[in-house]
Order: structure tokens, then C-alpha cells, then sequence
């Protein structure tokens, strides 16, 4: 007689996929079980991820409208901003989302349970936590273990002067200089950040640009403004080692191949992550792994074992949180046998820098390697009434239609508001939608919504050349 398992689902991991994989499959009336090692629930997405690093931007950002209030007629802040300021609003909003969250689950009928979670055979999963191991077995197992920073090689992290991107807000006190060695999305992100402290940044990136998935203008436009907000550029420089200085004053020296030395209060490494797969055992349930510890999934998100399903950044790209979240419930609906349409293949992709960016679609550079015939809009938010009341004169939009057939092919922002602004562009661009649309179409003013007439605009004119 076969003998149940313990549960329908078992979900390790936390954050955005395995919250979806969860819920989904408990809305189907499944059993479902989730692991976290950590003592709040939301993975790496809450811990050290998505949600600190944003909700610290914010905190800048308003600190920096603050001392700028002048602007708006304003008394302005005069005595700065503590370090430890800026740190607490992190954690009134990483509490307060983290019961949101458990909320949730427990609405839901998710048993959550704190541990580590270990692989005993393909359907048998140990869980360790302060009480001691417990055993469970799964019908289905989601696994949604996310990334962790990627450890630079020859170089021994200490948490206080060699940091990476999970160190970097449990530093003490604000740095006053600070190397950031990779010019990727999260050491950009918290380089524009810092540097809008007046901290001293150096960006260190071995490749020419930084950036390169993004429209090449609107990171051309981002570093001009990172750069006068006192961020300093070594494009085409690696890395040769680091070391600590204890006098006159603890600090960083960062030596390059070229043979720059680099001097700060903190070295913080930003080189990619790999996979948080490596104390699973997942040997033991015969899934392979790649190099960087991450799963290699199908179409479904099914693993080389059919009854194991992986989601989120553990997969690879695209590494988002709002794809991980789809990725997640996909995998919960395929696991039960429920049909779900796959996800959409147009998504957003957002930089929380100071300013921020964001694309859907082609870029300029896909569209001519691929020779494809097209025309742009630009749209420059000073030319609004919505930006000249914001102070914006720096953002910019811009759209790619295809010069016959007039679809939009891609859709580019930089500024206040541009991850928020992007989902017109997306729904235009999932719609099939085009030039004529967005010339017909009225916007409320003032709003930097109307970036996208002036845009059409500008490309209809084009056009008409």
C-alpha cells in the first residue's frame, strides 16, 4: 500500500516565487508546506535584496528633497542625515512588509516553518532548526532558494571595510569613500545612492560600459548624472587585490590591473550571484546544477526530476522579482495539473538608481543587429508641464516604432517615475499597439504620462520626412 506524503507541496524558499507557488497551490486545496531559513519570511527579496535596497533609495531620495527644499520655497535641512536615519526606515518597512506577507500565507492555509532545508532522497526533505531535524515528504517540492552575492575570488569579506551587497546597510556609519567594484544593476543602484550622500564613489568595471542589456543613450544619460553627483567611472579596469589598511585610519586599497590604486573608507564587491543551492543536497534528488549554482528548468519550470519544479533567480535570468512571482505560480499550476497561459513576453525591467530607468522591448542596438527598420520618439520631461513642476529637466522617453508596419517595437525611460511610467509602454507593446494609438490618444495633464504623445509626436514628424 503506497503511504501519502506528508504533503501536496513543499516550498523552500520564501520570496516572490516560492510565496506564489505557495499561495497558488493552496488556492487549489493543495497541502502545502514552505521552508525559510531565515526568521522572516520573504527571502533574499526581503533580507538583503529588492525591498532594503529600494526602501534605502526612497529614504535618500527624501532626504535629499528635503535639504533641496529651497526648490519648492522650502526651509531647507541644514544638519544632514544620519546613516542610522536613513537604516531605520529599512526596517519599518521590511517589518511591516514581512507581516503582509505572513498574513498571506496564513490567510491562505500555508504552514510556514523556520529551518534549513535539506534533500534526504528525491521526496524526502530534513529540516533543521533550533528544535532539532524533522523529516517531511512531498508530493511536489518548488524550489525557490534565490541567489546569494557571488564571493570575489582572492578576496576575504570582513563585513566592515571588504563588504558585499548583503554587508553593505549593516555597515556602522556612512562611509566617506567607497570603491564599488561592478558597474552591474546593484553596484550601479547603490553607487547613485551613496553618491547623492556626498560619500566619495568610484565604479570600477571591467567591461567598457556598465549596464549593457540597457539602451546605450539612457545609460549615457544616467552616468552623466551620476557623475555630477560625484561618482567617478574606471570602465575597462579589473580588479588585481585588495587589502586592509589599519593606519593611519582603517581603510580599503584596491589595487587594478593597470596598476591604479584605489584608496577608500570601504571596498564593496558587486560581481554578480550564483545559486543558494549549495547546502540542499540536491545531489540526492539527482538535480544537477550549473556553475554558477543555478537549476536548469524547462518550459514548465520542471526539473531533470519531474516532480521537482525550481523558480525565481535560482533559474537564472531574467532574475526579477515580478517574473519570479510568475515563474512561481506557473510552476504551482503545472505541478496540479491546472492550464495556465505562459507568461507574457514582454516585461519590464526597472533600475532603482537615483534617477531611475526603465525598458520593455528592443533596444536600438537589438533592432540594427538584427536590421530591423525603425524610428524614434523622444520626449524630454522639461518639455512637460508635470516636469517643470517636479524640477525633472534631466528625465527622458523614448520609443522605437518600426518604420512600415508603425508598431512599437520598444519603449525607454530615465527619471522620476520611469518604473512606474513604463507599464503604458508595456501594455501598448503586449497589445500589439503602435504609433496611431498613442497619437489619438489623450493624457491627463499635467502628468509625465504625456511624455508618450510628445514621443509619437516627435516620430510621426520623423516619419513624415
Amino acid at each position: 500500500m503506497t503511504t501519502s506524503p506528508d504533503y501536496d507541496l513543499v516550498c523552500i524558499g520564501s520570496g516572490p516565487a516560492g510565496q506564489r507557488a505557495a499561495i497558488q497551490a493552496a488556492k487549489l486545496r493543495k497541502k502545502v508546506l514552505l521552508v525559510e531559513r531565515r526568521l522572516r519570511v520573504g527571502g533574499e527579496c526581503l533580507g538583503f535584496g529588492t525591498i532594503p535596497s529600494k526602501t534605502f533609495r526612497e529614504a535618500v531620495v527624501w532626504w535629499r528633497e528635503l535639504e533641496h527644499g529651497g526648490l519648492f520655497g522650502l526651509p531647507t535641512l541644514r544638519d544632514g542625515v544620519k546613516f542610522e536615519q536613513l537604516k531605520s526606515r529599512v526596517a519599518d518597512v521590511l517589518a511591516r512588509e514581512a507581516r503582509v506577507i505572513e498574513d498571506q500565507l496564513r490567510r491562505n492555509g500555508v504552514t510556514v516553518v523556520r529551518g534549513i532545508a535539506t534533500f534526504r532522497d528525491a521526496t524526502t526533505i530534513a529540516i533543521a532548526n533550533d528544535a532539532g531535524e524533522r523529516t517531511v515528504t512531498a508530493g511536489r517540492i518548488v524550489l525557490a532558494v534565490g541567489t546569494r552575492p557571488a564571493a570575489p575570488p582572492g578576496v576575504e569579506l570582513d563585513g566592515r571595510t571588504i563588504v558585499d551587497s548583503d554587508q553593505l546597510l549593516g555597515l556602522a556609519e556612512a562611509p566617506r569613500s567607497i570603491v564599488v567594484v561592478g558597474g552591474g544593476v546593484i553596484g550601479m543602484e547603490y553607487a547613485s545612492m551613496l553618491g547623492l550622500l556626498g560619500i566619495e564613489v568610484v565604479v570600477v568595471e571591467k567591461r567598457e560600459r556598465p549596464l549593457e542589456f540597457l539602451d546605450r543613450e539612457i545609460v549615457d544619460e544616467l552616468m552623466h548624472q551620476m557623475r555630477d553627483h560625484g561618482v567617478t567611472f574606471r570602465l575597462g579596469e579589473a580588479v588585481a587585490s585588495v587589502a586592509v589598511e589599519e593606519a593611519p585610519a582603517r581603510r580599503a586599497v584596491v589595487m587594478l590591473e593597470s596598476g591604479k590604486r584605489l584608496v577608500a573608507d570601504v571596498a564593496f564587491f558587486s560581481i554578480g550571484r550564483v545559486g543558494a543551492t549549495r547546502d540542499l543536497g540536491l545531489e540526492r534528488a539527482a538535480i544537477a546544477v550549473d556553475e554558477r549554482g543555478r537549476i536548469r528548468v524547462d518550459d514548465h519550470f520542471r526539473t531533470s526530476a519531474g516532480h521537482i519544479y525550481a523558480a525565481g533567480d535560482v533559474i537564472g535570468s531574467p532574475a526579477l522579482a515580478a517574473t519570479s512571482m510568475e515563474q512561481g505560480r506557473l510552476a504551482a499550476c503545472h505541478a496540479f495539473g491546472v492550464a495556465a497561459s505562459a507568461m507574457a513576453a514582454h516585461f519590464p525591467i526597472g533600475i532603482y538608481a537615483i534617477p531611475e530607468a526603465s525598458m520593455v522591448g528592443a533596444t536600438e542596438q537589438e533592432l540594427t543587429a538584427a536590421k530591423v527598420p525603425y524610428e524614434t520618439g523622444v520626449a524630454r520631461y522639461r518639455d512637460t508641464a508635470r516636469g517643470q513642476i517636479l524640477g525633472d529637466d534631466s528625465g527622458l522617453l523614448k520609443m522605437l516604432f518600426h518604420r512600415e508596419e508603425r508598431r512599437l517595437l520598444g519603449c525607454h525611460i530615465i527619471g522620476t517615475g520611469a518604473t512606474e511610467l513604463i507599464h503604458v509602454g508595456q501594455a501598448v507593446l503586449g497589445l500589439g499597439g503602435g504609433l496611431d494609438y498613442f497619437l489619438k490618444t489623450v493624457f491627463n495633464y499635467p502628468t509625465l504620462a504625456e511624455c508618450y504623445k510628445v514621443a509619437a509626436l516627435n516620430a510621426a514628424n520623423k516619419l513624415a520626412l
